[in-house]
C-alpha cells in the first residue's frame, strides 16, 4: 500500500472477516488507513486502493471492465468515476439494510446498473462522498481548494476552557435542545442522527470524543499511551467541528442516495457473468488479506 500511495489514491475500506452490519458498507481514506479504519477494531483489515500503482498507471480494476462500461453508457469512465459509483451506492445504511442477508456471507457485492443517469447519479453521490469522507483531499469540485470542507450548521456556543484545570473528563448530549455538551463546553445544532451515526458498531462521534478526554480510550499498549495532551486546544475544537459537518453533509444525503439504491436494483443491472474477472496476478498480490481489486 505504501508503494501505491500518492495524491491521487483513494483506499476504501470495508469489513470482510465478519457480517457487516449497521452503518454505510464503505468508508474511505486519503491516507494510509490502518487496520482499524473501518470501525476501530483489528477485525475491519479489509483494505482496497483504487490504484495498484504510485503514477495512477495501473487502476486496481479488472481490465476491459470501464471500456464494457464505456461502450455502455456512450461515454469514457474513468477509474475515479467508478470507485465514485461504488461509493454512492454502498456508503449508506440502506444498502447494509437492504442486503443484510446477502452480507452474511462476509462477500460484498455491489449492483452495477446498465443506465447510463442512474450510473451518472450514483458517481455523483459518490464523488460528493469521497469528497467529504476524505476532508476535501479528494474529488474537490472545481474552485474548492484540496483540503477544504464547508462549514456546516454546528457551532461552538461555549468554548471549552483551554487550562489544565478545564480539561473534559466527560462529555454528553441533549436531544431535546441538540446540544454536544463537551466538559464545559457546548456545541449545537447536532441532531441526533450525527450523534448516534455508526459503521458497523463504532459510533463515530463518542469514539473521537472518548479518546480526546482527559484519562483517553483504547487499549495501553506502551509507555507512550501515558503521554496526553495537557489542556484542550483550539484546533480540538476546530476538528470536532469539522466532523460534525462531514456527518452532516452525510446523512443529509441519505434519503436521495436511498431512493437512487431502489432504483438501481429494480432497473437493468449487470451480470456477474457479463463483467470481465481479475486476472490472477490481481487476485495474488502480495499481502492479500489486507487488500483486493474493485472487481
Amino acid at each position: 500500500l505504501w508503494r501505491a500511495h500518492s495524491k491521487q489514491q483513494v483506499y476504501l475500506t470495508s469489513l470482510f472477516s465478519q457480517a457487516l452490519s449497521s452503518g454505510p458498507a464503505l468508508t474511505s481514506s486519503a491516507l494510509l488507513p490502518d487496520l482499524d479504519h473501518f470501525r476501530g477494531s483489528y477485525g475491519a483489515k479489509a483494505v482496497i486502493p483504487l490504484y495498484c500503482s504510485a503514477d495512477t498507471s495501473s487502476p486496481n480494476i479488472s481490465p476491459g471492465l470501464l471500456d464494457l462500461l464505456g461502450r455502455a453508457y456512450g461515454r469514457n469512465v474513468t477509474p475515479e468515476d467508478f470507485i465514485a459509483y461504488l461509493y454512492g451506492v454502498a456508503a449508506q445504511p440502506a444498502f447494509t439494510s437492504r442486503f443484510a442477508s446477502e452480507l452474511e456471507s462476509r462477500k460484498l457485492r455491489i449492483p452495477l446498473t446498465r443506465d447510463a443517469t442512474l450510473f451518472e447519479q450514483a458517481r455523483r453521490a459518490g464523488a460528493r462522498l469521497i469528497r467529504f469522507h476524505t476532508y476535501g483531499e479528494r474529488f474537490a469540485p472545481a474552485g474548492k481548494q484540496r483540503g477544504e470542507i464547508s462549514p456546516g450548521s454546528a457551532r461552538c456556543i461555549e468554548n471549552v476552557p483551554g487550562h489544565a484545570d478545564g480539561y473534559p473528563e466527560t462529555f454528553s448530549y441533549d436531544e431535546t435542545d441538540r446540544t454536544l455538551h463537551v466538559g464545559e463546553g457546548a456545541f449545537k445544532p447536532v441532531a441526533p442522527e450525527v450523534y448516534e451515526f455508526e459503521v458497523s458498531g463504532l459510533n463515530v462521534v463518542q469514539s473521537w470524543l472518548n479518546y480526546r478526554m482527559k484519562t483517553g480510550a483504547g487499549k495501553k499498549s506502551s509507555p507512550l499511551d501515558d503521554i496526553r495532551p495537557e489542556s484542550w486546544t483550539d484546533r480540538f475544537n476546530d476538528e470536532l467541528l469539522e466532523l460534525l459537518w462531514i456527518l452532516e453533509e452525510t446523512v443529509n444525503g441519505y434519503p436521495a442516495q436511498e431512493t437512487l439504491l431502489d432504483a438501481i436494483v429494480e432497473g437493468d443491472c449487470f451480470k456477474a457473468n457479463e463483467l470481465p474477472m481479475p486476472p490472477e496476478r490481481m487476485r495474488n498480490l502480495k499481502g492479500a488479506g489486507t487488500h483486493g481489486s474493485l472487481i
